[in-house]
């Protein structure tokens, strides 16, 4: 049983430590937030990410998962040699990724550790970030003036927001970055229970394996953004996008995941994690041209799905518009980037009043939409949404909302508009119910 210690218990940290844990290591995970922990302890989960309290309490309740604000009380009591750093690391204002909590933690372990120690990065960084940790510990051990033997390893996490603990108990792939054979058998046993499942391990160097984080994020936010172009040219053509993404995600060369089109991306990874590799592009004097073309383009995108609204309803000013979907994607709270924000920010600003609900994002669409706050009404259910509402408009493709009344949905609305911005009904389901349907492509 290895003994581990996860620094930072955000999304990554809390989601990696629990699971983790359940797969028969000993972890402890350290934040510096004392109310977070506090949370952690009894079981409270800080974020919305469906099964993740069920892994949590199990492994509190076995003893194999702890949480403290103590990172010495993790590493010195628990005698733990194999250290996860797995903090945010937010965007700068340049696009890059600001690495204050990767050096902090970086620091931190180097000015504690007694005995050989294997140094995971799980945060999203830029390409050499593990170089630099591995000189940031070895300047904390030079000020101690002490010689204790580490390695460096990249561990990046491909985790989707709403099916995080999936993702981590079945990937894809686990990849490994480092140079050192005694490393790499410590973290192969660390994810002894998916390696004799035969997940594949792609083992490579630090400068791959953070490479392939951005590369797979980019590639994805590329395929998203290309399927939306295609469905701009479907309406301006009498192409249908459904025929058309079902044909092509059956060629084996492209498949049919991330061919839905919509009203953009958002979220906390693709976003961000575009605009780093373009800096780092930048920084090394290359172009990515495609991925920033694919940055301004899913912007549009956004901006064009709320202009689609404007046109259908011909004026903005007077209507009232139903929102269904603040999250940028169903089975999350998170609404970074998300698209709902340009839609209700172009829509109020443009003489609309809105009614809103989401299933897990209203108390965070409080604040995210608080500059538009006095036109909004939060709505407690879908049906309350689309009370005497000019149009009802789909934004997030939560599981509750492709499934809705629609006859109820028809005697509520005072105008049959329902426009579906996620293609997640057919157009003749909805004519039927005597609404007038609007779709993507």
């Amino acid at each position: 049983m290895a003994k581990i210690t996860v620094i930072g218990s955000g999304y990554v940290g809390s989601v990696s430590g629990a699971c983790l844990a359940d797969f028969g290591n000993h972890v402890t995970c350290v934040d510096s937030n004392e109310h977070k922990i506090n949370d952690l302890k009894q079981g409270i989960i800080p974020i919305y990410e469906p099964n993740l309290e069920d892994v949590v309490k199990r492994n509190i309740k076995c003893g194999r998962l702890l949480f403290t604000t103590d990172l010495s009380e993790a590493l010195i009591k628990n005698e733990c040699n194999i250290i996860f750093i797995a903090v945010g690391t937010p965007p700068s204002e340049d696009g890059s990724a600001d690495l204050v909590y990767v050096e902090a933690a970086a620091r931190q372990i180097g000015s504690l550790i007694f005995n050989y120690t294997v140094v995971v990065n799980k945060s999203t960084v830029p390409i050499g970030t593990g170089r630099k940790v591995e000189e940031w510990i070895k300047e904390e051990l030079d000020k101690r003036k002490l010689s204790i033997d580490f390695d460096i390893v990249s561990n990046p996490e491909f985790l989707r927001e709403g099916t995080a603990v999936y993702d981590f108990t079945h990937p894809d792939r686990v990849v490994i970055g480092t140079e050192s054979e005694r490393a790499l058998k410590i973290i192969k046993e660390v994810y002894r229970a998916l390696y004799l499942n035969e997940t594949p391990f792609i083992e490579t160097n630090l400068e791959s394996a953070e490479m392939i984080k951005y590369a797979s994020n980019a590639f994805l936010a590329v395929k998203i953004t290309f399927i939306n172009e295609i469905a701009n040219l479907c309406e301006k053509t009498g192409a249908d996008i459904r025929a058309v993404a079902k044909a092509i995600g059956k060629d084996g060369r492209i498949g049919s995941k991330f061919l839905h089109p919509g009203p953009g991306y958002g979220g906390s990874c693709f976003p961000k994690d575009t605009r780093a590799i373009t800096k780092i592009a930048r920084d090394n004097n290359e172009t990515l041209n495609i991925i920033e073309t694919t940055i301004k383009t899913n912007e549009l995108q956004k901006l064009r799905a709320a202009k689609k609204i404007e046109n259908i309803m011909v004026t903005l000013k007077g209507k009232t518009i139903s929102i269904l979907g603040l999250a940028f994607k169903q089975n999350t709270d998170d609404m970074r980037e998300s698209p709902s924000i340009t839609i209700c920010e172009y829509l109020v600003q443009n003489g609309a009043k809105l009614r809103v609900y989401d299933p897990a994002a209203m108390k965070e669409a409080q604040w995210r939409l608080d500059s538009i706050k006095s036109s909004i009404y939060f709505a407690s259910d879908e049906y309350d949404a689309a009370k005497d509402a000019d149009a009802l408009v789909i934004v997030t493709p939560w599981n509750q909302f492709r499934n809705i009344d629609l006859l109820r949905v028809k005697e509520t609305l005072s105008s049959p508009n329902f426009i579906d911005l996620r293609n997640i009904y057919k157009p003749q389901e909805v004519t039927s119910a005597g609404l007038k349907y609007f779709d993507i492509g």
